[in-house]
C-alpha cells in the first residue's frame, strides 16, 4: 500500500519502487516509529481529534506489532516502501478504520524527522557508553604504568622522557573531548519536529509540547519549515564520530608501531591478533589496522551528508533520504571499532624494560642536562650549546649522558658536579616535569 496513491492513475513501475524504497535501511527505526506513533495517538485523543476508543485500539495494535517484530513473529516486508508505510498498513490490517486515523495531523516528513532524532539519540548514548568503557580501560592501564619510563617523540624522533601512563592519558583526553562533542550534538538535536506536518504545520488543534515531553525532548522545533528539512544534527554527529575515528586511528598507528620488532614496546594478546597464511612467524595487529582503515569510511559518511545538504532548498526534498544510510553507517562503524579496540588495549602486554631501554638511547635527557646548567646560573642558550657539544662528543665515543664520566663533563663546564647524574636520571626527568 502506498500512502500517496489517490493522485495517481497508474501503478508505480517496479524500477521506481525499487529506487524509491528505503525499507532496507530505515527498518531499524521500527521501534522509534511505533513509539512516536503512540505519543501522537495519545495527543490526538487528548485534543479530542480522535476518540479514546480509537486511541486504545491504535495503542494496543501498535504494541502488538512491536512485540511481534521483536519476537520474530512478524517479519518486516522488504517490498514495503518504508518502515512507516509498513507499520501503518499492518496496523490498519489488524484494527481496521481506527488505524487509518493515526496519520491525522501528521506527515511522513515530520514522522521521519522524529524517527531519526529518536534513533540517533539512542545511537549517541550507545557510542558514549563504549567511549566510557574505553576510558575506564585507559585509566587502569595508565595507573599500572605511571612508573614506566619511555621516550616521548616529536617528528617521530626521540625527544624527552615521559611515562607510559601519561602517554595513555593523552589519548584519554581526546576521547573525553569526543564525549563532550557527542553530548553537545545530542543537546541541539533534542527538539521534537512532530506536528510540523509536511512543512507548514497543521490546521488541527494539536499539542506539540505534549508529544515532545512524552518522547523525552527538551522542547519543540519552533519553525516548521526547518523542523522537516534540518539535518544539521546528522552532520554534527557525523563530525563528532569522525573525530572519534581520527583519535582511534592515531592510537592505532602507535599500536602498530609499538608492537613491531623495531619497537617491541607492547605485545598484543593472541586473541586480538592474526597470523599470516605463508609466514608462520607473523603476529599481525589487524584490529588496529582495520580501525585505521575504517576511519576513511566514517569521513566519507560525513562528506556524503555535507554534499547531500549543501544545495537543498526548503523544505523537504527526497535527497534527504540519503541521510540515513550515511549516518547509520557512521554509528555502526564507530561502535564496531570501539567494541574491538577496547579489549585489545585491555589485554595488551606492556614491555616496560624495552621502553626503558629505548628511553636510555637518543639523549632524550639532553634538555634536562641544559636545565641543570641553567639552574647553576648559566644562560639557557649557552647551556643549550654546551649540552649539544656533550651530545656530539658522546656519539663519537659511544657514551650516553648517564655513563659519561664526571671529569669529561667538567671539560665542557666547571658547573658540572656529581649531582648532574640525579638531574639527568630518566625516572627523575619524567617525574619532575610539570604535567
Amino acid at each position: 500500500m502506498k500512502l500517496w496513491t489517490g493522485r495517481f492513475s497508474k501503478e508505480i513501475a517496479k524500477e521506481t519502487n525499487d529506487f524509491n524504497s528505503s525499507i532496507s535501511f530505515d527498518q531499524r527505526m521500527y521501534k522509534e516509529d511505533i513509539t512516536g506513533s503512540m505519543a501522537h495517538a495519545k495527543m490526538l485523543a487528548a485534543q479530542g481529534i480522535i476518540t479514546d476508543e480509537d486511541k486504545e485500539k491504535i495503542l494496543t495494535g501498535l504494541q502488538n506489532i512491536l512485540d511481534d517484530i521483536e519476537s520474530g513473529k512478524l517479519a518486516i516486508d522488504p517490498n514495503a516502501e518504508d518502515i512507516h508505510t509498513f507499520i501503518e498498513a499492518e496496523l490498519t490490517d489488524r484494527i481496521g478504520d481506527a488505524g487509518k486515523k493515526l496519520h491525522t495531523a501528521r506527515s511522513r516528513n515530520d514522522q521521519v524527522a522524529l524517527d531519526i532524532r529518536l534513533t540517533l539519540k539512542k545511537e549517541t548514548d550507545e557510542v558514549s557508553d563504549l567511549l566510557q568503557k574505553l576510558l575506564a580501560v585507559l585509566d587502569k592501564k595508565a595507573t599500572e604504568n605511571d612508573d614506566t619510563v619511555m621516550p616521548g617523540y616529536t617528528h617521530l624522533q626521540r625527544a624527552q622522557p615521559v611515562v607510559f601512563g601519561n602517554y595513555l592519558r593523552a589519548y584519554a583526553e581526546m576521547f573525553k573531548r569526543d564525549l563532550g562533542r557527542l553530548a553537545d550534538a545530542k543537546k541541539r538535536m533534542n527538539f521534537s519536529p512532530l506536528g510540523a506536518g509536511a512543512l507548514a504545520g497543521t490546521t488541527y488543534n494539536i499539542n506539540r509540547e505534549m508529544t515532545a515531553e512524552a518522547l523525552g525532548f527538551d522542547g519543540i522545533c519552533e519553525n516548521t519549515l526547518d523542523a522537516v528539512s534540518d539535518r544539521d544534527f546528522c552532520i554534527e554527529l557525523a563530525n563528532a564520530l569522525s573525530l572519534v575515528m581520527v583519535h582511534l586511528s592515531r592510537f592505532s598507528e602507535e599500536i602498530i608501531l609499538w608492537c613491531s620488532w623495531e619497537f617491541k614496546f607492547i605485545e598484543l594478546d593472541d586473541a586480538f591478533s592474526t597470523g599470516s597464511s605463508i609466514m608462520p612467524q607473523k603476529k599481525n595487529p589487524d584490529i588496529a589496522e582495520l580501525v585505521r582503515g575504517k576511519s576513511g569510511r566514517v569521513f566519507g559518511d560525513l562528506m556524503t551528508l555535507l554534499t547531500v545538504m549543501k544545495g537543498l532548498p526548503l523544505a523537504y526534498n527526497k535527497d534527504m533520504q540519503e541521510d540515513k544510510e550515511a549516518i547509520f553507517d557512521a554509528f555502526d562503524t564507530v561502535k564496531m571499532c570501539l567494541t574491538a579496540f577496547t579489549p585489545m588495549i585491555d589485554t595488551m602486554t606492556v614491555n616496560k624494560e624495552n621502553m626503558r631501554n629505548a628511553a636510555a638511547k637518543g639523549f632524550i635527557n639532553a634538555t634536562d642536562c641544559a636545565d641543570y646548567l641553567t639552574k647553576k646560573g648559566l644562560p639557557f642558550r649557552d647551556a643549550y650549546k654546551i649540552t649539544g657539544e656533550i651530545v656530539s662528543h658522546c656519539i663519537k665515543t659511544n657514551e650516553t649522558l648517564e655513563t659519561l664520566p664526571l671529569e669529561q663533563y667538567k671539560q665542557f663546564s666547571d658547573l658540572f658536579d656529581g649531582d648532574v647524574y640525579d638531574a639527568i636520571n630518566l625516572e627523575t626527568c619524567a617525574k619532575n616535569r610539570i604535567k
